[in-house]
C-alpha cells in the first residue's frame, strides 16, 4: 500500500514487475546491479531487437510491453531496489529505443487518422470534436453503469490503476516542449489535474481513495503483473509520446481526445459504483471528472491542440494521430474487458491463465454493450 501522510498520498518506488519473456528476464538481471559508469549492456540491446523481431503484434506482446513499462518506470517514481542511475544509462536507453521504434511503427500502421484539414484552431477543434463524438468504441462505461458485477468493478479499477494512480504525469512531459497559447492551455489543464495546489485534491490521490474503498492496493504498479499487455500499451503509448519532443503533437492530440471522451463515461462509471453501494467519497473521482472535463475538453480542443497547430502547422498530422491513437488503443482495452466478461472469465492476465478468479455465481456476467460512445 502507499503511505498516507497528513491525509496526502505518498507513493513509494514501484516494486519490480515480473518478467514476461526473455527480454524481461534479461532486464531484470541487468537492473539488479548498479550500472557501470562506462559499461554497455550489449546483450540488453540484442534482446530488445529479438523481442521486436519475435513480436507478431508489438502492441499486444507481453515481453515487449512489459519490458517497456519497466524501463519507463525509471522515468517516473523509480523501482524499488533499482539504482536511479539506470534512468539515463546509455545502453538501457538504446534498448528502449529499439522497443519504441517497433511500438510506434505498429501504432502508425494500426491507427486510422482523419483526413488533413486546414491548420487553424477552429478547424482542428471541430475535427477533434467530430472524431470523438463519432467514436463507436466499446461501451465499457454503459456496461459498468448497468451490468458490471462487484468483481468486475475491481478488475476495472485494476486496469485503470496502471495510469490513473499517476494521472496527468505522461502529458506533463509536453509542458517544456510547447510555447505560447498551447503551453498556457496545457498548464491550465494540468493544474486542475494536480489539485490546483491542494495535494489531497490531486486526481491521482482522489482515485486512490476509490481504490482503497474497494479494498485494493493503491500503490502505483501494484497490479502491473496482472494486467494484459494491451493495458500496459495504453500507458506506454502516452509515455512514449510525452518523452519525445518530436512526438509533442501526438501527446497533445492524445490529451485532447482523452479529455473530450471523459465527462459522460465518468458519469456512468460513478453510477456503476453507486449501484454497488459505494458512497460519495468513493465516487468522488468519477464525479469530479464529469464537470472538470466538460471544461477541459474546450481548452484542449481549441487552445491546446488548435493553438499548437496554428503555431506549428507541420504538427497537424501528429496531433490527429495522437487523438486517433488514444481512441483506438483505449477502445481495445475496453473491448478486452468486455469480451472476457461476456465469456465469463477474468480480464486479468494471471487470472485468465489459471482461471483462479473465474466469476462467482453472484457475479455472473451479462452481455456486453457495443457500438455506443464510451
Amino acid at each position: 500500500m502507499s503511505v498516507l501522510s497528513g491525509g496526502v498520498l505518498t507513493q513509494r518506488p514501484m516494486r519490480m514487475p515480473g518478467a514476461r519473456g526473455p527480454l524481461g528476464a534479461a532486464l531484470e538481471r541487468t537492473l539488479a546491479h548498479a550500472p557501470e559508469p562506462d559499461g554497455w549492456a550489449t546483450d540488453l540491446v540484442a534482446h530488445a531487437a529479438d523481442a521486436v523481431a519475435a513480436a507478431t503484434d508489438p502492441i499486444r506482446d507481453d515481453d515487449l510491453q512489459g519490458s517497456l513499462f519497466t524501463m519507463y518506470a525509471l522515468q517516473y517514481g523509480g523501482i524499488d531496489g533499482v539504482d536511479d542511475d539506470w534512468e539515463w544509462q546509455p545502453s538501457l536507453l538504446a534498448a528502449r529505443a529499439v522497443l519504441e521504434r517497433g511500438f510506434e511503427t505498429a501504432l502508425r500502421a494500426a491507427v486510422a487518422i482523419p483526413e488533413t484539414l486546414a491548420p487553424h484552431a477552429d478547424a482542428v477543434a471541430e475535427c477533434l470534436f467530430a472524431v470523438t463524438s463519432a467514436d463507436s468504441g466499446p461501451s465499457l462505461s454503459r456496461f459498468v453503469a448497468r451490468k458490471a458485477s462487484r468483481t468486475q468493478l475491481d478488475e476495472f479499477l485494476i486496469h485503470r490503476s496502471i495510469y490513473t494512480l499517476q494521472e496527468a504525469d505522461p502529458h506533463s512531459w509536453a509542458i517544456p516542449r510547447l510555447t505560447g497559447r498551447a503551453k498556457a492551455a496545457l498548464v491550465e489543464i494540468q493544474s486542475d489535474e494536480y489539485g490546483a495546489g491542494r495535494p489531497s485534491r490531486m486526481h491521482s490521490a482522489i482515485f486512490a481513495r476509490t481504490v482503497r474503498a474497494a479494498g485494493l492496493d493503491d500503490a502505483w504498479g501494484a497490479y502491473a503483473d496482472e494486467v494484459p499487455a494491451i493495458t500496459l500499451a495504453s500507458l506506454n503509448m502516452m509515455t512514449m509520446f510525452g518523452l519525445h519532443r518530436r512526438l509533442r503533437g501526438a501527446i497533445v492530440g492524445h490529451l485532447a481526445a482523452f479529455e473530450m471522451t471523459s465527462s459522460i463515461p465518468n458519469k456512468l462509471y460513478g453510477d456503476g459504483f453507486r449501484r454497488h453501494g459505494f458512497d460519495a467519497d468513493a465516487t468522488w473521482y468519477f464525479d469530479e471528472h464529469v464537470e472538470a472535463d466538460a471544461v477541459h475538453e474546450q481548452i484542449a480542443g481549441r487552445d491546446l491542440a488548435g493553438g499548437l497547430v496554428e503555431a506549428e502547422p507541420a504538427l497537424l498530422p501528429d496531433v490527429l494521430f495522437g487523438a486517433a491513437a488514444c481512441l483506438t488503443v483505449d477502445g481495445w482495452v475496453g473491448q478486452h474487458m468486455l469480451d472476457c466478461w461476456d465469456h465469463g472469465v477474468s480480464s486479468l492476465r494471471a487470472s485468465n491463465a489459471s482461471q483462479s478468479r473465474a466469476l462467482s455465481n453472484r457475479d455472473a456476467p451479462a452481455a456486453a454493450f457495443a457500438g455506443e460512445p464510451r
